[in-house]
């Protein structure tokens, strides 16, 4: 396909607009809520450590301005959901959880500018190998950091504690994302889309469990609500006068 320099900035700042505001749901609903339950800590702490990788790969790679400026938003919110869980599930102080946010965000912030500075004069001598080793990276740990997800979805039989909004415009995020690559032109950046893409299939999963499961679990908790009710309102065998018993056995 030619490249459309404007198709590929328009789309790739829609997937930026989406990785911005994906987290955003969440984050509103553990606030809202006042607990994480559910939702893996281990997701969104490596999903911030995936957009370091990948930022470093966006910058090297010189991809368009929305898709350099995309993973840096989204590991900084990844990171603020992820002090959401230490302070709502693991119940650390308030100040504590500001402090490990803090740290996570100077700590990855110089990482990811120190190899930046350090796989550039590689890649600019025209080996690509150093920086596509990031790129793999992070599409690797966006990959397994779902496995966490998927156990606590399997434990609890249902989807809870996520947002599906939030998992909703993460996928929509992957997508515009692939689209920009593919109007970009010249060599198709293969790593970016399997990187992009396995965040549209992963967030898939977890959708399409929420859609099976959870219907499946508020009948569960129906059913248990009224057998609980009935247990309540029907005395008990043991309860009921002896002659009364042995009139009608």
């Amino acid at each position: 396909m030619p490249a459309n320099s404007a198709a590929e900035n328009v789309l790739g700042t829609m997937g930026t607009v989406c990785w911005t505001v994906q987290l955003v749901p969440q984050i509103w609903k553990s606030w809202r809520t006042k607990s994480t339950e559910g939702l893996s800590h281990w997701l969104v702490f490596m999903w911030g450590v995936a957009g370091v990788f990948l930022g470093v790969y966006a910058v090297v790679q010189d991809l368009n301005i929305p898709l350099i400026v995309q993973p840096q938003l989204f590991s900084s919110l990844c990171f603020v959901s992820w002090a959401q869980c230490q302070y709502y599930d693991k119940k650390r102080s308030h100040m504590t959880a500001i402090t490990l946010l803090a740290t996570a965000l100077a700590l990855f912030g110089a990482f990811e500018t120190a190899m930046i500075y350090a796989v550039r004069p590689s890649t600019r001598r025209g080996d690509d190998g150093p920086v596509k080793a990031f790129g793999i990276i992070s599409a690797a740990i966006i990959a397994s950091a779902l496995l966490p997800q998927y156990y606590e979805i399997y434990k609890r039989g249902e989807v809870k504690g996520i947002s599906i909004m939030f998992m909703t415009i993460d996928c929509l995020g992957g997508v515009f994302s692939d689209l920009s690559l593919v109007f970009k032109g010249g060599n198709f950046d293969l790593i970016a889309c399997i990187t992009y893409s396995l965040a549209v299939v992963l967030d898939g999963i977890v959708l399409l469990l929420a859609a099976i499961l959870n219907p499946l679990a508020r009948r569960r908790r129906r059913r248990l609500a009224v057998q609980i009710a009935i247990a309540e309102d029907v005395p008990s065998q043991s309860s009921i006068p002896r002659v009364f018993t042995r009139r009608f056995s």
